[in-house]
């Protein structure tokens, strides 16, 4: 067995698959050998959210996240201890968050936009995953996704995708795909990249 978790980064523009592929990994251990620590759930609250010169809040920008919080955390991880956050609601007023509970796995997989880009982050690192896609097709799916999850227009989601996604991803998230130790990418599917990385993570928890 490691003698410490092995922690894994996962990143990749929006709508570029991380959810999927992290489902599909998680999937292929038990429970107890794997623990998902994600960088949503370390937004900063509404009113620390600035706003672009339309008004409209950003979510797309580094300083959005509470990165130090979430470096400890995983600091505690990695030191074999358990650790509790408020779950994130997406700002919505009608839902009362969860107390999330982390509990130290053989695996730790760290997971977000920006997970590269902070280096308290990126430095507990043991392998770097980059989830890439075509930008067209990336746009296809977050207009998809954003009309049936969150009841946004397509004029909503084509300014925040021209004005905030893109933007940043080009700024914070594709420079770091060079630092990467596997590029997987999905622009149909990313199976054999998947089982690829699952085959190496047993091997090194077996």
């Amino acid at each position: 067995m490691l003698v410490q978790p092995y922690i894994v980064g996962i990143t990749g523009g929006s709508a570029s698959g991380k959810t999927s592929f992290l489902k599909g990994l998680l999937n292929a251990f038990q429970p107890h050998q794997v623990c998902l620590i994600s960088q949503d759930n370390y937004y900063r609250s509404l009113h620390e959210i600035a706003v672009d010169d339309q008004g409209i809040h950003n979510f797309d920008m580094p300083e959005t996240i509470d990165h130090h919080l979430y470096a400890e955390h995983i600091g505690q991880l990695r030191r074999g201890e358990t650790v509790t956050q408020k779950e994130y609601t997406f700002n919505n007023p009608d839902v009362v968050p969860t107390l999330l509970t982390f509990t130290p796995a053989p695996i730790i997989v760290v997971e977000g936009i920006f997970v590269f880009h902070f280096r308290e982050l990126s430095d507990q690192m043991d392998l770097k995953i980059f989830i890439d896609a075509k930008n067209s097709i990336k746009l296809e799916r977050r207009v998809k996704r954003d009309a049936e999850e969150r009841g946004y227009d397509l004029d909503d989601v084509m300014y925040r995708w021209k004005n905030h996604v893109k933007p940043t991803y080009k700024q914070f998230i594709k420079p770091y795909r060079a630092e990467a130790d596997i590029v997987i990418p999905n622009n149909i599917h990313y199976q054999k990249g998947l089982n690829v990385v699952i085959e190496y993570l047993k091997a090194k928890i077996s």
